[in-house]
């Protein structure tokens, strides 16, 4: 029996992660669920869109699934994801992105992994409003030690890369392809211009992958990359990327096969590991059972995999796929036409999948 912390999430994440709940089930693996609440509706109520409470139950429990939470554009809370991975010291967010036969997409069989930093780059949260002290004071000190001019009208975020979160993210993403009979890892980055942080990344990438002399290792730049991907994405295997570009490459990915419907993620450290769809909470269609819940159960599968039930996961996996290639019991967006009537419901589909676990 596995204890697993719940965050249902906001918007329609609640639906998808009940499916997600009652397609886990279906598999026979024992489950006890710690459903914590998270998100723009807990904001409201204690003032907090992550309790403490949420992160003690994870902290107890070592590992989470997770529906999507609401992130404000621009003003209001900060964003969810963003506070537990880097409280939690999630470092490595694993992102798979690949092609089931039936799936409206123009690409087959991609099979690619993506391994971003969580913890630092641009995403690491150092930023600086427009007119604030800090803001001035970073102009000044930057006239001072470089001669370069920053207008005083700036907002300012700063980007730091480190030895140490490097060496850890593209460690792991050598680890797993190792332990994944992979092929080849690509690190991508932007060199040629941030020579200091992106020229850091690309330095200790190179260093680790010294360590791993039975597996490829090449360095793309981040533009070619994304060009790359579209042109000949059956070419790479693993990549790994800094925070931002990772974010960016993993949506690209996940266009690639079918969408974010079909895109599941982990956020992964030494101690912890949440999983979660990769797109957002989509709250104009709460309430409305409509919603495509496969990402989140496809996260599922992940979990399944990463607690050492390999069967379960391969019996979930395919019972997903049968569903895919069938056509019958998908939601709207898997559908050839966005209006089809006969869209399955998001808990048709967990019905469907079911009958089909073997």
């Amino acid at each position: 029996m596995y204890r697993i912390t719940l965050i249902p999430g906001d918007g329609t994440g609640p639906e998808i992660t009940e499916a997600a709940r009652r397609v886990l089930e279906a598999t026979g693996v024992g489950f006890e669920w710690d459903i914590q609440n998270a998100g723009e509706d807990v904001y409201e109520q204690e003032g907090t869109p992550l309790p403490e409470r949420v992160l003690e139950s994870i902290r107890r429990n070592r590992v989470a699934i997770k529906g999507p939470v609401t992130t404000p554009v621009g003003t209001g809370f900060r964003s969810v994801n963003v506070t537990l991975r880097q409280t939690l010291d999630l470092y490595s967010c694993v992102r798979p992105c690949k092609t089931y036969k039936g799936a409206k997409t123009r690409y087959e069989d991609i099979d690619l992994v993506i391994f971003r930093e969580n913890t630092e780059d641009l995403y690491a949260g150092i930023e600086f409003q427009k007119d604030s002290g800090g803001a001035k004071a970073i102009i000044d000190t930057v006239r001072k030690i470089s001669g370069r001019v920053i207008r005083q009208d700036s907002g300012i975020s700063i980007k730091p890369i480190s030895v140490f979160g490097t060496e850890r993210i593209v460690r792991a993403a050598f680890e797993y392809a190792r332990k994944n009979r992979r092929r080849k890892v690509t690190a991508v980055h932007k060199a040629n211009i941030m020579k200091f942080s992106d020229g850091l990344f690309l330095e200790v990438a190179r260093e680790v992958a010294r360590k791993y002399p039975d597996i490829e290792f090449e360095d793309k730049i981040i533009d070619n990359m994304c060009m790359q991907l579209v042109q000949k994405p059956g070419l790479y295997d693993v990549l790994v990327l800094p925070n931002l570009y990772g974010d960016i490459v993993s949506d690209l990915a996940a266009g690639l096969v079918g969408g974010l419907g079909l895109a599941p993620g982990a956020n992964i450290g030494d101690e912890y590991a949440v999983f979660e769809a990769t797109h957002g909470s989509a709250p104009k269609y709460k309430g409305l059972n409509k919603v495509n819940p496969l990402a989140v159960i496809l996260s599922g599968v992940m979990m399944l995999r990463h607690l050492g039930e390999t069967e379960a996961a391969d019996r979930l996996d395919n019972a997903v796929a049968s569903v895919i290639e069938e056509g019958r019991d998908v939601t709207y967006d898997m559908k050839p036409a966005p209006d089809d009537p006969g869209a399955a419901t998001t808990s048709g589909v967990a019905d469907a999948i079911i009958s089909r676990i073997t």
